[in-house]
């Protein structure tokens, strides 16, 4: 079977991850803190219109009661209620000027006395609240009246803009803050519009008055929210750009590792570096020596023996995994092979297979030139199934497994229990023995639940007719329990740990 290998990515492509690497965790930042800035600025923005409203209420409460203590006396003269017109102008401090209404006439004023002007119900947003642009006492100077009628007779009292626009400029410092009455709205330079009120371009928030004819808004200007960022993240910008740093460096040596192990691997197989080490399994009655299963090691010239789990995973993905199971097959024959003749009985040698090795047959051809290698009938050769990758099965698997076992050769499924896969293989393939994953054996004596687990994988391959090994066996505590529970097979440091070719020749020879 070819070797695949990844392509070495273009200088540039590398370049461009490089670069992404260091910008992703900048960008996602950033947007994590304009976010941030956002809500900040919207609790700004409703905090400010909220205290606005309360303070315009209170002034308009005041305002208001003016008109309730006056409106009785609409209807009398002038002259006999100007007095108490200019005392409510005197006792309550935001109100500029008092008025009585008899018949939609204003007849009496507590700056002119007599007085007389036409007023207008339509002019007042919901017949209460008139926010004008000045009278002919104060032009172009914001004037908010508030109206209270009852029947023929009514009061006017009026609210001078500064104190409005005052509050506009205090509570809203740092922000645009505008009040509403109907059609017109003031700003904070005291000055009255027209018309709709004018969208607030970030954090927008507007309350409206649940006691009185009015609105107030508040937001910021456009870009906003950048120059508050600008203000209160400087710290955080120059951590975003560490992190950036720091993973653009990271990206740009994972490119160098990822592009090279391929290489690195395959020179390593042509050297022959991938070398097989043993680990003993035995009886679970008299704890003699049944076989050993082959396990992967790799020899690197420099940084001596590195773990399986460091390169496996790669292999498989990289799809050197075959030729490398391949070679380590043939070095496993090469050794036990001259030994066969002294193998009183069967002597059982497990290797492990992953879904990369059942897309085609030639695993079927690697299996009847390891088997050739040996004394017809010494040994049994056992391909334990990994999960590491889903093995569907397919016409070509069902074949595989078909023409495998017509060799002799018997199918382990490994790890059973802790893949999510287990059940269906035994349901899908024809299997021969299963494997205790060493998460459950360490429980024995420790975890009931882990235990109930383990004896239920006992009766099931016991019902099943299946043979089973118990791997990770450390304690003689777990291998009695074991051997109690009529396990087969049994492996782990309690009996031998992995070890290189010559030193188990040593100890098959005095087993």
């Amino acid at each position: 079977m070819p070797l695949t290998v990844r392509p070495r990515r273009k200088r540039s492509t590398r370049i461009a991850i490089t670069l992404l690497s260091g910008l992703l965790p900048i960008l996602l930042g950033s947007v994590i803190l304009y976010m941030q800035a956002e809500r900040t600025l919207e609790q700004s923005a409703r905090h400010t219109a909220d205290e606005a409203l309360r303070q315009f209420e209170l002034m308009l409460d005041n305002t208001a009661q003016a008109a309730r203590d006056l409106l009785p006396l609409a209807g009398e003269t002038c002259e006999e209620v100007k007095l108490a017109l200019r005392e409510q102008v005197t006792r309550r401090p935001f109100v500029r000027s008092t008025n009585l209404v008899w018949d939609n006439n204003l007849y009496c004023s507590s700056l002119f006395g007599d007085f007389k002007e036409a007023v207008n119900e339509g002019d007042y947003h919901e017949g209460k609240l008139w926010l004008m642009n000045g009278n002919p006492v104060t032009p172009n100077t914001a004037l908010l009246v508030y109206r209270l009628s009852d029947g023929r007779g009514g009061a006017l009292t009026t609210l001078d803009g500064y104190h409005l626009s005052n509050i506009l400029r205090l509570i809203g410092r740092e922000t645009l803050l505008l009040l509403q009455v109907g059609n017109n709205w003031l700003s904070a330079d005291g000055q009255v519009h027209q018309g709709p009120l004018p969208p607030l371009p970030v954090a927008q928030s507007m309350l409206v008055s649940p006691d009185h004819a009015f609105s107030v808004s508040a937001g910021f200007p456009k870009g906003e929210t950048w120059r508050y960022m600008a203000d209160e993240y400087p710290p955080l910008f120059s951590l975003l750009i560490f992190f950036g740093a720091v993973s653009g460096a990271i990206g740009h040596v994972v490119q160098k590792r990822s592009t090279s192990p391929s290489h690195e691997m395959l020179r390593a197989l042509e050297a022959g570096e991938f070398i097989p080490y043993f680990q003993p399994v035995v009886y679970g009655d008299s704890k003699k020596w049944s076989g050993a299963e082959v396990l992967m090691r790799w020899n690197h010239p420099k940084e001596g023996l590195v773990r399986p789990d460091l390169f496996i995973p790669f292999a498989e993905h990289s799809g050197l995994i075959v030729p490398m199971t391949r070679a380590l097959m043939q070095q496993t024959a090469a050794l036990l092979g001259p030994q066969s003749a002294v193998f009183a009985q069967p002597f059982r040698i497990s290797i492990n297979i992953t879904a990369s090795h059942c897309r085609d047959l030639e695993l079927v051809e690697d299996c009847r030139e390891f088997l050739a290698a040996f004394i017809p009938g010494s040994i049994s050769l056992v391909l334990e199934l990994t999960e590491r990758e889903l093995i569907e099965p397919t016409d070509i698997t069902l074949q595989l497994f078909e023409q495998l076992h017509a060799l002799g050769v018997m199918i382990a499924i490994d790890d059973f229990g802790t893949g999510h896969s287990s059940l269906g293989y035994l349901r899908k393939f024809n299997v021969d023995f299963l494997k205790i994953d060493q998460s459950f054996v360490a429980m024995i004596g420790i975890d009931a639940l882990s235990r109930h687990i383990l004896d239920t994988i006992i009766e099931l391959s016991a019902k099943l007719d299946l043979g089973i090994v118990a791997e990770g066996v450390e304690t003689q505590e777990q291998a009695d329990y074991l051997t109690a529970h009529h396990v087969n097979f049994l492996q782990g440091y309690l009996f031998g740990k992995p070890m290189p070719a010559a030193e188990f020749l040593r100890a098959l020879s005095h087993d």
